[in-house]
């Protein structure tokens, strides 16, 4: 298992905090499962389903600070900084904002320390696992 830390840009560590995110409680894993744990929120998806990850950014701070829901394609981004982070796409749509099916997403953007890291290595697994 694998475990990839956000990378939380020192204005934003106190309105994170205020939400729940800590280092204790933001972090991505890796392993038979992907998973995203931003403070309250958790997503979680067998590696069969992810389709591949992307690294992005720079972003607007106001778009990813915090758990966000992009209208344009429901896609949900954990976010930290503006900086970087990581797109990873999956092949069916996964809860993560709200519980149930009600709301899913096709994709997830994690500002995590090591974006390159957990791109090149997602990207690593799809190539052998099948989806």
């Amino acid at each position: 298992m694998r475990r990839y830390p956000f990378s939380v840009d020192p204005t934003w560590r106190l309105p994170l905090r205020l939400i729940g995110v800590r280092p204790s409680s933001a972090y991505v894993e890796v392993d038979d499962e992907f998973m995203v744990r931003f403070g309250p929120w958790t997503l979680r998806t067998p590696m069969s389903n992810v389709a591949g990850a992307t690294v992005t950014g720079p972003f607007s701070v106001w778009k990813v600070l915090g758990p966000h829901l992009s209208l344009a394609d429901r896609g949900v981004t954990f976010g930290t900084n503006g900086r970087q982070g990581v797109c990873v796409r999956f092949h069916r749509p996964v809860s993560a904002l709200a519980p149930g099916k009600v709301l899913t997403h096709p994709g997830v953007t994690v500002t995590v320390a090591d974006p390159e890291s957990l791109a090149e290595h997602l990207n690593r697994l799809v190539a052998v696992v099948p989806g």
